[in-house]
This record gives structure tokens, sequence and C-alpha cells, in this order.
């Protein structure tokens, strides 16, 4: 927390004017509402970055939907504050502050698995500006839950609750956890934000990404993004948790990421990405200290050449983005992710070990059937076994247990639809996704576990997604929610979900019905498969 608060101070002093984005935490259901503007045949935003800008193209309607049931009538305080209004909300000339508290509290039932589950959580956030350059974002959380058996099983075997912090178990299926987050952003000009703080970062344009996704807990960053024209790159630098849990020698170090991605749209209709990160340590397998590579704090893309030349035993990843405007309101977008190739095997069918790559390929759309604010995807993502992980545990890609990309880790295929429609309080949602996917026999690697080095694999060639304990999961969750206060996604949500997760080891199926009220805009998942067999 010392380091956090430190970035912001360092940030806050620098402060000085210039029309400056907003900042909203990341949510796939809440940015998909801006899916007209965003992917509409005559703008030129670029889309693949997340948090996204809140910019002149957004703004309108970021503002109807944040000001929805305000009117000129003159209401009580406290209509105001539940409806209309933060609950602490200032404006002055050169400055703005704003504070909610944030309550997360349903129940629900398990009705397949006869069990009764519940979240507690009371959240605080509190933002604002100060002049047009610079802005400050905190939120924090503590939270109590029972959880149906398949999250129980997660967080028993990786320690985290998902995307979120370390679980602390107070009884059957029953946790606790706090959850932080704080960002401060500085734009000096019209050309360049510089911002740090702990939070996660987005790269895509579908619900999942295969380069770099908001799944794992928030981590400490530092992050550049420059703007010039239909060009827009991003450099980051992270410091990152390898806990004992998941670590192949048993005790807690701290890792460092360095990320860059460059988006260029080419055209209205046509976007095309590159994507790089290395992933390195700072204390070896023998508890060697090891010092930082000064070479890694250059933020010019393709450090992969530096990464080779000096021997460095980091891990890199490579990524490429593409994004193809069918009509207006209608995108085809696609990813491809580059662990590690071998060119004498990449174009052959004999399923090498060191061919480590994943792919997505998706289509979104605005306005279904002339509908207004009916949205859709339908997306299939594609990772070969041995993906993102290392000859080193703490090389893999991952941060604090949990993967940085796709939460599935590798050997999988999944296809994922998702249906949105929102008509003035009321919004809907649904979600299906189907998982084929292959767990690890105990004792065998079989590609799926990234935190397992690759060093032993099962086989040197004829490996294929879904080897090794072949499971296939099936995923259905609709959500009805009735927004009271849109300032910070105040809510009354009424939710339903089916999954069914079977192989020849175990057959896992949950049935919940939940109902509670809800707030804050960050994307919470529940649609994880299995991390081992159990």
């Amino acid at each position: 927390m010392k380091k956090i608060f430190g970035i912001v101070f360092l940030l806050s002093i620098a402060c000085a004017a210039y029309a400056q984005s907003e900042y909203l935490p990341y949510s796939y259901q809440f940015s998909q509402k801006f899916n007209s503007s965003l992917y509409s045949t005559k703008t030129r935003e670029h889309t693949s970055l997340k948090p996204l800008f809140i910019d002149s193209l957004l703004k309108r309607t970021y503002d109807s939907l944040m000001n929805y049931g305000a009117d000129s009538a003159r209401h009580d305080w406290g209509y105001r504050k539940l409806f209309t209004e933060h609950l602490i909300d200032i404006k002055k000339p050169g400055s703005v502050f704003y504070a909610d508290l944030l309550p997360d509290l349903t129940v629900g039932n398990d009705f397949l698995n006869s069990l009764n589950t519940r979240i507690t959580s009371v959240g605080v956030q509190f933002g604002g500006s100060i002049g047009d350059k610079f802005s400050y974002y905190a939120s924090g959380y503590q939270s109590a839950a029972v959880v149906p058996n398949y999250l129980s099983t997660y967080i028993t075997q990786v320690g985290i609750v998902p995307g979120q912090a370390y679980a602390k178990p107070q009884g059957p299926n029953e946790y606790d956890w706090s959850y932080v987050t704080a960002v401060a952003s500085y734009t000096p000009n019209k050309f360049l934000n510089i911002s740090a703080g702990r939070d996660k970062t987005f790269i895509g344009d579908g619900y999942r990404s295969l380069l770099l996704s908001d799944y794992s807990s928030p981590y400490l960053f530092f992050r550049l993004t420059g703007t010039l024209g239909n060009v827009r790159y991003m450099a980051m630098w992270t410091d990152m948790n390898d806990p004992a849990t998941t670590s192949q020698f048993g005790y807690s170090r701290h890792k460092f990421g360095v990320f860059h991605y460059l988006d260029w749209n080419i055209s209205n209709r046509i976007s095309v990405g590159f994507f790089e990160s290395i992933i390195g340590f700072f204390t070896d397998d023998n508890g060697q200290k090891r010092p930082f590579d000064l070479n890694y704090i250059n933020p010019i893309i393709f450090m992969k050449p530096v990464n080779n030349s000096a021997d460095d035993p980091d891990k890199s990843l490579l990524g490429f983005t593409g994004k193809f405007k069918i009509s207006n309101g209608l995108t085809a977008y696609g990813q491809f992710a580059l662990n590690e190739f071998h060119f004498v095997d990449f174009f052959s069918s004999n399923g090498a070990v060191d061919n480590k790559y994943g792919f997505q390929a998706g289509l979104r759309g605005t306005n279904l059937f002339a509908i207004k604010n009916l949205n859709f995807l339908i997306e299939t993502n594609n990772v070969k076994p041995y993906v993102y992980s290392a000859r080193s545990a703490i090389e893999n890609y991952s941060n604090n247990s949990e993967p940085l990309a796709h939460p599935w880790g590798a050997n999988f295929r999944e296809l994922v639809g998702m249906l949105n429609y929102s008509y003035k309080r009321f919004n809907f949602s649904s979600e299906t996704d189907l998982g084929y996917y292959g767990l690890d026999v105990p004792g065998i690697n079989y590609g799926k576990d990234i935190f397992k080095v690759y060093t032993i694999p099962a086989r040197l060639y004829g490996n294929y997604i879904g080897q090794g304990i072949t499971t296939n999961m099936i995923y259905i969750e609709g959500k009805v929610a009735y927004v009271l206060n849109p300032k910070y996604n105040l809510r009354i949500e009424l939710g339903g979900l089916f999954r069914d997760e079977k192989n020849t080891s175990f057959h896992d199926k949950t049935g919940m019905l939940t109902f509670g009220l809800r707030s804050s805009f960050r994307e919470l998942y529940n649609d994880i498969a299995s991390y081992k067999t159990h």
C-alpha cells in the first residue's frame, strides 16, 4: 500500500491543466453499452485497450448513462442520493470529488447440491480530478461469502478468490477477503497519458483475451499511453506476486512484467495490433537476488531481440490483434498469441511440444434485429498445451496464482456467446459457454496447468488440445437487474446459473438462483474451468 500511495502522491504534485478522460474500471457488461459508437463505420476509435478513455466520442453516451433519471424537478436529499447522485459529490472550480458506499449483498441457493450461498461485501470508492490534467480513483472492499462447490474447489486449490485476493477459510465453502484498487492519471497533453497504481489492464475486442486480460488480481503498474493520429501505443511495467501456493519451491516471491502494445487504425473499418511481454524475476530458484535488466526500461516495442541477444532467462509472449468492421455495428475480431515455436515443426501437424500458440476469432454486433441496445458477441478461443508455461514456475504468464491471459490456462477450446439488452433502468444479460479441455493425470504434465514447468512434458510430439483427462463443460448464466443509481451501478439483481463439468474422474453440477443488492462496475468471473482434477 505504501508503494501505491507513493505513486499517487508523486503524480498528484505534478498536475496542471488539459482536458483529460474520466476513469472507469473496465467491465465487459458496461463497456458493451458503447458498441454503437466504438464499432461504427463512421468512427475510428481505439477499442482494444481497456480501461477505455471516456473521451469526446464516448462522452455523450457516458453522460446519458450516468445521468439517467436525473431531471429538473426538486427532489429531497434521500431521493437524490439513492437514485441520481454520488453519496458525496463536490464540484468546485478546478476540482471534482465524489465518494460512495458499495454494497454487494446477495443470497442464493444451489438447488443441485442443497447449499445456501451468500455474499456479504461492503466497499468504498472515491475519485475526482484536480484541474483538467489530473484524475484519481480508488476502491476497497471487505468481503465474506459462502460459495458453490466448484468455486470452493478452485479457491482451495489456488488459494485465491477468482480475480480478487487471498482467501481466508472460515468454514465449509466459506471465505473472507479484501480487495483494493487505486489509480492516478496525468494527461500533460492530448498525445500522452501517464497512469500508475494498482489495477488491471485488458487487451482485445472480445470477452476473453489471450494476451492480457482482467482476470487475475490487481497488480502494481506504471503505464504510458501515447496517441498520435491513428496509432495508440502503450508501455507498461508491473510488479506482481508469485505466491508459495503455486511455486514449485513452495515460497513466495515477486516478479515483474513489461508489456508493449501498439494499435493501428488503418481505416475506419480495419485495425491491427502488435503485442509483446516479458515476465522476469528478482530472485532465482536458488534464492539469489538478480538485478533488474535496464534494457527493459526502454518503452519501444520488440524487446525479444534484446531478450535473446542477452541470453536472458526471462519469458516472452508475442501477439497480434485484428478488427474488421463488416458493417455499421457488426465487427469481426481476433487474436493470435505466440509463446514459442520451432519453424521446422510449426507448419506440420506433428503436435510438437515447442509450438506453443493460441488464437481467438469472434463476431460482435449491436442493435441486433434492429432492436436498440440489443448487443451480442460470439467468440471461440483455442490454446494449445503448454502455452504460457515456462522453464521455471516464476516465469510463467501469471500473477498471484492466476493466469494473466485466459482464465482456463492452456490446453482448451472454448465457444462463448453473450447477449445484452438495456431498457431504461433494466439490464438483461446472458452467457452460454461451452468448454473442452484436458486436465493433468497425477504425475504427468499434459499442458493445462501453466504453473508446471514445460521441460518435462507428457510427450515431445503428438500433443493435441484436450489431451490428458478430457473434460467437457457447459456454463449458462442469466441476469436481470434494475438499476437504482447509475453513478455507481447500484442495482437489484436476480441471477440464475447452471454449470456441468464432466470427465472420467469427476462430474460436478451446479444449479443456482441468486438475488441481491449489488453495486460497482468491476468485472467478476464465475465462468471458470477446474484448475486441476479433484
